[in-house]
């Protein structure tokens, strides 16, 4: 029952608040030019930066370069052109389908008893 629930507040297909929100969020993306997967911070969970280092650099590259132009347009009080605007894709994932992994390798390892690649300490 819970569950339940719990799905039918999140899907953006069946909650009309959480499509509501949902497009608010991409609207905010689209302005600076970011996708939803930049918004992890490597710094904080060790998988995600696991999960970056694993990446094509291609992608890390730009992933690096859209966080830049960001933090430029911010600080300028900005926001990009409505014409790049339109092309962003914010929601296209590039960082998730190797986050699942990395986190099913870690469980893994847990579940073997080996000792973990790295500790989980928050500075």
């Amino acid at each position: 029952m819970a569950w339940g629930l719990f799905k039918w507040l999140v899907d953006p297909t069946r909650n009309p608040l959480a499509a509501i929100h949902m497009k608010s969020v991409s609207n905010r993306l689209r302005r600076y030019g970011l996708r939803y997967d930049d918004l992890y911070d490597p710094m904080f969970e060790l998988d995600v930066k696991e999960a970056l280092n694993r990446l094509p650099r291609e992608i890390v590259d730009a992933r690096n370069q859209r966080l830049k132009r960001a933090l430029d347009l911010s600080m300028k009080h900005e926001y990009l052109p409505e014409d790049l605007q339109a092309m962003q894709t914010p929601f296209r994932s590039y960082l998730q389908e190797m986050l699942a992994f990395v986190k099913r390798e870690q469980a893994e390892r847990e579940a073997l008893g080996a000792l973990p690649l790295y500790q989980r300490s928050i500075p």
